[in-house]
Formats: structure tokens, C-alpha cells, sequence
């Protein structure tokens, strides 16, 4: 690690799939895994595309993968040159988290390769690469570059149909089995030498030959380019690759180089913290942040997420809870169009929501857990296989996690209130509101000899627990987000009657009234000794360590919650779930009850998601403890550099780059130990600086004014800045 770059020396088989995530280039539209140019399947290559679904057969649903433009394979007097070659002499690939451009440097003995690539941030269809070749003996080499369709698919097949064309712009095209979209992939090559040209199409792909006899001291240098299209991408769909491809020949790599990297450079003025006194975690913090704004849906305005961004086709390339809670944040405070664009997603998939509530006999809006187009859910019933039989196990998370709904609305309300924009409740996000609070209202449980309120049979944001009552956390989100209905007429006091007509509209009028009566009736959070019981008979579960439990596993890719798992009937619990609920609502608790609570729980905690350590670590630094979350920062932004995380629930792989750490660490950087707080609308500073960080700059958004906050050991003071 050097400043801004991440390296590999060697080549390791074993960690193709880790690299991948690692080195992975991306832009919103599209995602290049972090793999050579000569890579395949077998080293887990992969484009995926953002808001392309296929589903083969009866298997899950998932991302498409488009055909890979910037395919190079080397020969050299007949040999197939890689760097897993015993001929290689030195192999190493770097990524620049400044720019997202990706580098390689092998020695292959007879040819050393240089190359540089990069997936453009100033046309999202473009992908653009520049080989340097070097010879270093006399022979015949052989250039093979082309458009690969030898894909990483999880679950199938995906592209039907293919249709090839050669020429000086190639072309391959095909069409997913399940709803008919077509992709297209196109590549033209620009070399700075002569070679003779042939052309080959197979089932793997088409391909441009380019040989020529070398001698020892030459350089050659072959610039590709390579677009990707949809017929999801509107009316000029088809010759929009080819003209991306054609446009940046005729530029050349250097200037589309340029221009990506002047976007980046906006992007960064932004949004960069520059954390000083550290520099292993300010390398990591930098990883992060370039991480999740290269996954950012900018060319859309209505695109969100997914879960594991656009790293591959794990967690079936869905939207989560992630989303609002972990994604958010960064992106609401430094560039808001972009927190703007997760929720219109959440408000054209309203429909959705609302289909989905109606499948459970419900009303309102129940958000898909796993959400895929049009909100369609892509979680199943049965979303684990037991490591032991191979069978599938019936999990709930698709139906019973209900905090979702009440995620959606969470960030609707923070949306408002830290930029101030009520446009976005107006067209649309004040019906969402409204009909996820009539998705509690329908789903609530009352008594016939009680006045109380339950939400039982649910799950928490600890997912080993299941269909538990009365989960805090889920009480607490649903309250909140019916007060934020009623908060919508003091929103419109000035425009009474436009709120007057959306009630009449969504028929809102007797659910109105059941807010007021019911919001006082739910079960608020149980305390037994200060400690807040995450779900009712939490406390009478087995009380055991996390060494226990780990022991009593016998395959390490078990799956420890459910009916079956290690932990299901003890107080271990799988991620941040009280601790959360305080993170997110530091107001309705004292220094002193977060405290005892973290006490309690953390020790209790595997943090076996990624969603875990940040909200533990905010919650330090509300209790002045910011070296307690010093090791928790760590762990939650080197993740994308370790290449750590969970790579298996049960047979299940989940691997892949996790953007709900990356806003983790920005979470815990400005809003933990900057303490950066909006109040009353304007933003204030709580500084809980470790140890080990002597200053944190960074730019955030308020109410429209671009600011600059700057946090030392001398002071904090947040200033005007230039845009």
C-alpha cells in the first residue's frame, strides 16, 4: 500500500475471487471484477451490469453479466502466456483508489505486459484499456483480443441467442432466457504498430488476431476500448455501444483517460475525508469511500445499490435495508442527488411494496427484504442450504423482517430534514410514508383483554434470532415511521389542501385516526437493569460466550441461526440489533443507558455481518469512548482491502466487496468521531477523536450550503466552501 494505491505481488489461484472484489473497477452502470485481461470463468471474470436481472430455470434470480470487452490474451511463438505460467518471472496488479484505474505489470519472460484500464466515470458505457508490450526476445506474438463470453454465472445461464459481427468495430450480442433483454457488448482496438489481422467467432465469443514478428527491444502499445448497452437504456439503445466505442477511438486512451479521471477529481472534492496521523487507516478510509462512490448509480436518478454492489452476482444483486441505513448516510451529506436516487427507487417501487403486502393479507407497503426490479422480491423461502443434508432450510427472512418498511421511511424523513428539499415527499415519498405506516398499522397485534400493541412472529437485524416479538429495534422503526406520517401535515402546513387531497386519495382518512390511537399502545423497549431485552424471553435464552457457541460448530460454514443453528436458543446474537436501534435514535436514549447496553451486548455480538461493527463504533463515541472504536473503524474499512467478511452462509456464497462497510467507516469517521449532529436543520460538531487521528477534513451538504468541516485537536469548526 503506497498512499493511494493497493498492490499484489505474485499470482495466488486461490485468491482470484478475493482480488476481484478487491481491485474491482466500477461506475454505476457496470462492474469490472479486479481479474486480468486473459482471465476467465475459472479466475471468477465478470461485468455486471446494474438493473439486469435474469433468472434460469428454477434457480434464484441474479445480476446478468454481459459479454467482457477488454479480453487480452498473449502468445508467444504458440505459447498461451499467463501469469500462473512457470515461465512468469514476476507478476503484479495495483489499483488507484484516486481514479479507479487498475494496473498490471508481468514479466512473462519473452514479453513483459504493463497495462492500465479503467471503466469510465465520464461515459458509463465505456470500459477502455492500454497495453505496453515490451520484447524481450525475438519470436512471433500473437494478440487474441476480443469480447469473451466464457462468463461467471452463480446460478446459470443468462444470454440466449448470440449474434457475432467482425469488422473494425466487433460485436457480440445476445438476449436473457427470462424477459427477453438484449446486450450488447462492441470493442474496437487502436494499436500504434502493423500487424496482420484475422478474425474468429466461437461460442466463447469473437475475436480480433492481430501477429507479428518481434524483435528483442521493441515496444508495442494497443489501446481497446469497449462499450456496453441494453435495451433497457432507451430508444438508441442499439447504437449506443458501437458510437461509445467508435467516439473514444477517434479521442484516444489518453484524453478519455482525462476526462474520467476530471470526474473523479469532482467526486473526491465532494466527498473525500482526509483523515491525518494514521495512514494505514487513512489508506483504508480512502479505500472505502472510492469503493462505494464507484458503485454510485450517477447515470440513473432512480437507481439504487445492491448489497454487494456490482462486485458479482452474490445476494442475487438485490437492495436491502443497506440501502438507506448504511448507504445513505455518506451520500445525503455529500452529494445528495445520489441519496435522492436510492429513494425515487423506493418510491417507483412503491407498487411493489404494496403487491407484497397484499401476497401476506396485509395493506400498505411491505418492502421486499432482497428487492429487484420494480421491487420485485428476490428472497425465497428458502435462502440457505445445511451444510450437512445439501438441503434447502426454510429461513423467514423474506417475510418477517418487517423493519424494512420502516428503513425506507427512516431515510425519506433524514432525506428532508438534512437537505431541507421537500420536492422528493411531494412527488411520491410522502405516499410511501404514508403507506408503510398503514403496512403497521395492519400488521400490529392487539389484544381482546389488553391495550397493548405487539408486532410479533418477526426478525430484528439479528438475523439468528427468528420470528421473535416485540423486537426493539422493529418497534422502535415502525413508531418512528408512523410519526413521521403525522409529521407530514406540520411538513404541509402551507399547502393544506395538496395534503387534505393525497389522504383522500390513498383513502387515508380512518387511518389517520388509527395512527393517533395506535402509536401509544406498542410496546416500547423492555429494560431489565438498564438493559434493554431485544425481544420478549431474550433474556431467558442460554447466556454462554462467543467461544462456546463457536465451538459447538462442526463444518465452519454452518449456518449458526434458525430453529437449527449454534446460536438460535442463546443471547448470541449476529450483528448490531439494540446497539443499532440506539445509533439510530441517539435521542431517545441517556450516555449511561448506551453505555451499560453496549457493555452487554457487544461481548454477546459475532459482528457475522458487515453491517455490525459501525453501529457499535458510533455508539462509542456517544459515550466518549473513541479508542473502543478504534479497532471497530479498522475492521470496518480495511474490509474491501483485507478482502475480509463472510464468504459463506452455509453452501451458499456470499462473497463479494461490501458497500454497507464502506459507508460504515464514513459513518464512523464524520458522524462518530468528527460527531458531526444536525439540529434544528443545522449542522453541529461533537468531537470524539481517537488517539491516533490528529485531524479529520472533510466537505459535507447542508440545507443547499457546501461546507467544510474541519475537526483537530485545537478545535472544530465548520466552514463555507467553494463548490
Amino acid at each position: 500500500m503506497q498512499g493511494w494505491i493497493l498492490k499484489k505481488e505474485g499470482y495466488d489461484a486461490n485468491s482470484a475471487a478475493a482480488d476481484g472484489n478487491r481491485f474491482l473497477c466500477a461506475n454505476g452502470y457496470m462492474g469490472l471484477r479486479g481479474v486480468c485481461e486473459e482471465a476467465g470463468k475459472e479466475q471468477f471474470a465478470a461485468v455486471t451490469l446494474a438493473g439486469v436481472y435474469d433468472r434460469y430455470m428454477d434457480r434464484w434470480r441474479e445480476p446478468v453479466n454481459a459479454p467482457h470487452g477488454l479480453f487480452v490474451q498473449l502468445y508467444f511463438n504458440g505459447m498461451k502466456m499467463g501469469p500462473g505460467n512457470r515461465e512468469t518471472l514476476r507478476h503484479e496488479i495495483r489499483l488507484d483508489y484516486r481514479d479507479g484505474v487498475f494496473g498490471r505489470d508481468t514479466d512473462f519472460g519473452p514479453v513483459r505486459l504493463q497495462s492500465e484500464r479503467f471503466v469510465s466515470m465520464a461515459d458509463c458505457h465505456l470500459m477502455a484499456d492500454r497495453l505496453h508490450m515490451r520484447i524481450l526476445r525475438d519470436g512471433l506474438l500473437e494478440i487474441r483480443t476480443g469480447i469473451s463470453a466464457d462468463l461467471w454465472d452463480i446460478n446459470g445461464l443468462h444470454l440466449f441467442d448470440p449474434q457475432c459481427r467482425t469488422g473494425e468495430t466487433i460485436l457480440c450480442g445476445a438476449v436473457t432466457g427470462e424477459k427477453g433483454i438484449s446486450v450488447k457488448t462492441t470493442q474496437c482496438v487502436r494499436p500504434e504498430f502493423r500487424a496482420e489481422e484475422a478474425f474468429e467467432e466461437e461460442n466463447e465469443g469473437v475475436f480480433r488476431i492481430l501477429r507479428r514478428k518481434v524483435n528483442r527491444g521493441e515496444e508495442l502499445v494497443l489501446s481497446v476500448f469497449a462499450a456496453v448497452s441494453t435495451s433497457l437504456d432507451g430508444a438508441a439503445w442499439e447504437i449506443c455501444a458501437e458510437e461509445c466505442c467508435r467516439r473514444a477511438k477517434k479521442k484516444g486512451f489518453d484524453a478519455c483517460l482525462r476526462e474520467h479521471r476530471e470526474v473523479w477529481d469532482r467526486i473526491r472534492r465532494r466527498s473525500e475525508i482526509v483523515l491525518e496521523g494514521d495512514e494505514e487507516a487513512a489508506f483504508a478510509l480512502r479505500a472505502s469511500q472510492y469503493h462505494l462512490n464507484c458503485i454510485a448509480p450517477r447515470h440513473a436518478g432512480n437507481m439504487s445499490i445492491p448489497a454487494r454492489g456490482l462486485s458479482g452476482q452474490t445476494y442475487k444483486g438485490a437492495i436491502f435495508w443497506d440501502a438507506e441505513i448504511f448507504f445513505f448516510p455518506m451520500f445525503v451529506h455529500t452529494q445528495p442527488e445520489i441519496a435522492r436516487s436510492l429513494l425515487e427507487y423506493r418510491i417507483e417501487t412503491l407498487p411493489g411494496a404494496m403487491r407484497k403486502a397484499a401476497e401476506y393479507g396485509f395493506r400498505g407497503a411491505f418492502y421486499a427484504w432482497e428487492s429487484q426490479e420494480g421491487g420485485e422480491e428476490g428472497c425465497t423461502n428458502f435462502n440457505v442450504v445445511d451444510v450437512f443434508t445439501h438441503r434447502p432450510v426454510r429461513t423467514y427472512f423474506r417475510d418477517k423482517q418487517i423493519h424494512i418498511s420502516g428503513d425506507v421511511a427512516y431515510a425519506l424523513r433524514s432525506y428532508y430534514e438534512i437537505t431541507g428539499d421537500r420536492s422528493l415527499l411531494e412527488n411520491g415519498g410522502a405516499a410511501v410514508i404514508l403507506e408503510c405506516a398503514r403496512f403497521y398499522i395492519s400488521r400490529a397485534n392487539t389484544h381482546a383483554d389488553s391495550e397493548n400493541v405487539d408486532y410479533a412472529d418477526v426478525i430484528g437485524p439479528d438475523e439468528y434470532h427468528e420470528r421473535v416479538t416485540n423486537n426493539a429495534f422493529t418497534n422502535r422503526m415502525a413508531v418512528h415511521c408512523m410519526e413521521s406520517a403525522l409529521e407530514l401535515k406540520k411538513i404541509f402546513r402551507d399547502r393544506p389542501e395538496w395534503f387534505d387531497a393525497l389522504l383522500q386519495e390513498r383513502g387515508y382518512e380512518k387511518d389517520w385516526a388509527a395512527l393517533e390511537r395506535l402509536i401509544p399502545r406498542i410496546r416500547g423497549p423492555v429494560r431489565q437493569n438498564g438493559i434493554i431485552e431485544q425481544f420478549d424471553g431474550y433474556f431467558q435464552l442460554e447466556d454462554c460466550t462467543l467461544e462456546t457457541v463457536r465451538s459447538r460448530l462442526m463444518d465452519p460454514r454452518e449456518y449458526w441461526g434458525g430453529d437449527h443453528g449454534v446460536a438460535g436458543t442463546t443471547r448470541i446474537i449476529k450483528q448490531a440489533d439494540v446497539i443499532a436501534m440506539m445509533a439510530l435514535f441517539p435521542d431517545d436514549f441517556t450516555d449511561d443507558e448506551v453505555e451499560r447496553n453496549w457493555a452487554y451486548y457487544e461481548p454477546r455480538t459475532e459482528h457475522g455481518s458487515s453491517l455490525s461493527s459501525c453501529m457499535y463504533a458510533l455508539t462509542a463515541c456517544r459515550t466518549g469512548n473513541p479508542d473502543r472504536a478504534w479497532d471497530l473503524f479498522l475492521r470496518t474499512a480495511e474490509i474491501d482491502v483485507t478482502g475480509g467478511g463472510k464468504q459463506w452462509a452455509g453452501e451458499i456464497y456470499i462473497g463479494g466487496t461490501h458497500p454497507a462497510s464502506n459507508g460504515g467507516a464514513w459513518m464512523i469517521a464524520a458522524l462518530g468521531f468528527a460527531g458531526l449532529r444536525m439540529k434544528n436543520g443545522e449542522p453541529e460538531l461533537h468531537p470524539n477523536l481517537p488517539r491516533q487521528i490528529s485531524k479529520l477534513t472533510f466537505p459535507i451538504t447542508a440545507k443547499g450550503k457546501n461546507l467544510t468541516v474541519e475537526v483537530s485537536r485545537e478545535g472544530a469548526v465548520i466552514r463555507d466552501r467553494q463548490t
